[in-house]
Formats: structure tokens, C-alpha cells, sequence
């Protein structure tokens, strides 16, 4: 990756600058981004909930298992409604799910399969963050609440893995996106937001409760 273009753009904005992310990341893209950097994704990233995550850090299957490749994708922590068409798929609802839910299994996720950037609602914890800074990956946070948004940021279902065995909202999905919003909250460099505002909020309540502070 040593010398390759970086494919993170800065678009400006009225409020701040906005990051234009192009699918897949290398590690050079991830390093690239910090906490509080506001991104747009462009590009096929997956989805995963628990029984993809249960799946993948217990049987470990092999890359050429798995009908597309990970390395370099967003693993998106949702549960998607999907309505079978005659053409295919089409996406009706595809918000996040609580991230913090598959935290036993993640860091082994990025470590084995190369994924660059994570993406749900609520953050992670100290094992994944570990996971971030060891393996040069992201995590964002995208918009919760606002299911049908998100989906319409969805240009195509392009494919879907392991349907039968677990179902829609469980199955492995592969969409393509265009400008799909997030937020970095934990960087490679090993900084959490959600860590930041629990702590900044323990000591407020410790002010105003009269607690000393530890």
C-alpha cells in the first residue's frame, strides 16, 4: 500500500468539511481519518449481525468460501428489510443495530478477514478498539431512526450470503452505496468518542451530585 493514491476526498460544507470515502479502504485511506471526521461512503460494503459474527469467529471459514471479499469493506451492523423482486433484491429498510452486541467476536473479525472500517450505532468496546489500532480499521457511526433514509442511499442489493441458514435480517448482505452518511467515533490511533462523552459525563453527574472526583 506503500505509495498508493489515498481515496479519501474532502468535499466542503457549510457546517465542516465532509470526507468522501471510495470502497474498499486500504490501511493508508484509514489512517487517514480521525474521530469526528464526517464521511460519506461510496462503493459495496457488507452487513453482519450476530449470527454472521458467530459464524465467521467460531467456523473461520476461508476467504474463497465466502462469495465476495472482505478485505477492505465496511462491515455494517444491520438487520435489513428486504422485498424479493424479479430483478433481484430491493432494500426497504437499513438502519444500524446496537454494535456493542457483537463485541466478543469482532477484533477476530478484522484481524482475520481485513476488514478496514466498522460501522453500527452506539460504539464498541476495549477489545475492538484494540483491534482498530492493531489492524489499521475504523468505526462509525451512522444514523439511527432513520431506516428508509439510509436505505434510499442504497443504489443496489448487489448479493447475499448464507440467506437460508439465517435468515434476512442475519444474512450477509453486499450493497452498493452512494453517499452514505457516518461519523468516525473510534479511529486507529486509539481514541473512542463514546469512551470520551461516558467519561465526561461520569464526572459531570459527580459535580453535580456533590461526588468527589476520582
Amino acid at each position: 500500500m506503500v505509495g498508493k493514491k489515498s481515496k479519501v476526498k474532502s468535499q466542503k460544507s457549510e457546517a465542516r468539511s465532509t470526507k468522501i470515502i471510495e470502497l474498499p479502504l486500504t490501511k493508508k485511506d484509514v489512517v487517514s481519518l480521525s474521530v469526528g471526521d464526517r464521511v460519506l461512503l461510496r462503493g459495496q460494503l457488507i452487513t453482519g449481525r450476530d449470527k454472521v459474527h458467530k459464524f465467521l469467529f467460531h467456523e473461520r471459514p476461508e476467504f474463497k468460501d465466502i462469495p465476495f471479499s472482505l478485505k477492505g469493506t465496511i462491515l455494517y451492523h444491520c438487520g435489513p428489510i428486504i422485498k424479493k423482486t424479479e430483478d433481484g433484491f430491493n432494500l426497504i429498510s437499513g438502519g444500524p443495530t446496537t454494535s456493542i452486541r457483537v463485541e466478543m467476536y469482532e477484533h477476530r473479525i478484522i484481524s482475520d478477514y481485513g476488514i478496514r472500517g466498522v460501522m453500527g450505532k452506539g460504539g464498541m468496546g476495549r477489545k475492538t478498539l484494540q483491534a482498530l489500532r492493531d489492524n489499521g480499521c475504523v468505526y462509525l457511526h451512522t444514523i439511527s431512526g432513520a431506516a428508509a433514509y439510509l436505505a434510499d442511499r442504497v443504489k443496489r442489493v448487489v448479493g447475499v450470503w448464507k440467506l437460508e441458514d439465517f435468515g434476512m435480517a442475519e444474512a450477509m448482505w453486499i450493497f452498493d452505496v452512494e453517499d452514505f452518511p457516518a461519523i468516525v467515533t473510534m479511529d486507529a490511533y486509539g481514541r473512542s468518542l463514546h469512551e470520551e462523552i461516558e467519561k465526561k459525563s461520569f464526572k459531570e453527574l459527580h459535580r453535580l451530585i456533590g461526588f468527589p472526583e476520582f
